[in-house]
């Protein structure tokens, strides 16, 4: 199935305890360290806008890029300001503008489990930055995966109108570097106590260092840093997110 298509309009509730601002103030410092003059942000899986607000709050102005027209939607019902949400393939957009940073979070870069998808992601951000522009993005990190291995996990949230319960179960298919991330969540309404049950199969890869570093040679950048997401330690085999600063370097 198309991922979020039939709970996006659950995702905020369900993503409620995710420190948003924690992780945009962490990149906006990235941004500020390796792109000091940047203005414009190019976000690819931007998602219901939840980083974005954050972007835009720092005086940013931010174009999203998101495949859920129904998450755009959401994007769009928010009214943040400097904020454009646009419906499109973050393997194959195309915009009029061009950009001083691009950023990709939540391991969004993590869903393209095919290589022509990812390096067709990877050269069509280059072509979107100006010259000695930066992309930021975290991935699930190849070492912590095998080492820790993801766990079965059960989240239960609810609001003044609805309770959720989402189990989460994954499988390894090692010889892809993926996971087989699946959901199943049941949504009861308090009021009519009539609930639904919805099933998503999400594939996630995961990535070494020396990938990316290929990644980027092929595609135009060159890799300016590498560190544990928010923590900002070196990668371990405790990581399972690491996130990356990359430089444009030619078209």
């Amino acid at each position: 199935m198309t991922n979020f298509q039939q709970y996006s309009k659950y995702y905020d509730l369900l993503y409620k305890d995710k420190n948003y601002r924690e992780e945009s103030h962490y990149v906006i410092e990235k941004i500020k360290s390796f792109a000091p003059n940047a203005t414009q942000i190019l976000e690819l899986g931007s998602g219901s806008g939840s980083h974005a607000n954050y972007f835009c709050e720092a005086g940013f102005e931010v174009t999203g890029i998101e495949r859920s027209q129904e998450m755009t939607a959401i994007a769009k019902a928010k009214k943040i300001i400097g904020f454009n949400p646009v419906v499109g393939d973050i393997s194959s957009y195309e915009v009029s503008s061009q950009f001083d940073a691009a950023i990709s979070l939540f391991h969004v870069i993590s869903y393209l489990t095919e290589n022509e998808a990812l390096i067709n992601c990877f050269k069509t951000t280059n072509k979107q930055l100006n010259i000695g522009g930066i992309f930021i993005f975290d991935i699930w990190y190849s070492p912590a995966v095998y080492h820790l291995k993801p766990e079965t996990r059960i989240k239960r949230l609810e609001d003044d109108e609805i309770e959720v319960v989402r189990l989460t179960e994954s499988e390894m298919e090692s010889d892809k570097n993926v996971v087989a991330v699946n959901f199943e969540v049941i949504i009861k309404d308090k009021i009519t106590q009539v609930a639904e049950t919805i099933k998503e199969e999400h594939l996630m890869r995961h990535f070494s260092i020396p990938e990316i570093k290929m990644l980027a040679v092929l595609t135009g950048f060159e890799v300016l840093q590498a560190e544990e997401f928010l923590t900002r330690n070196s990668p371990s085999q405790d990581t399972w997110g690491v996130c990356f600063v990359l430089k444009k370097n030619k078209l």
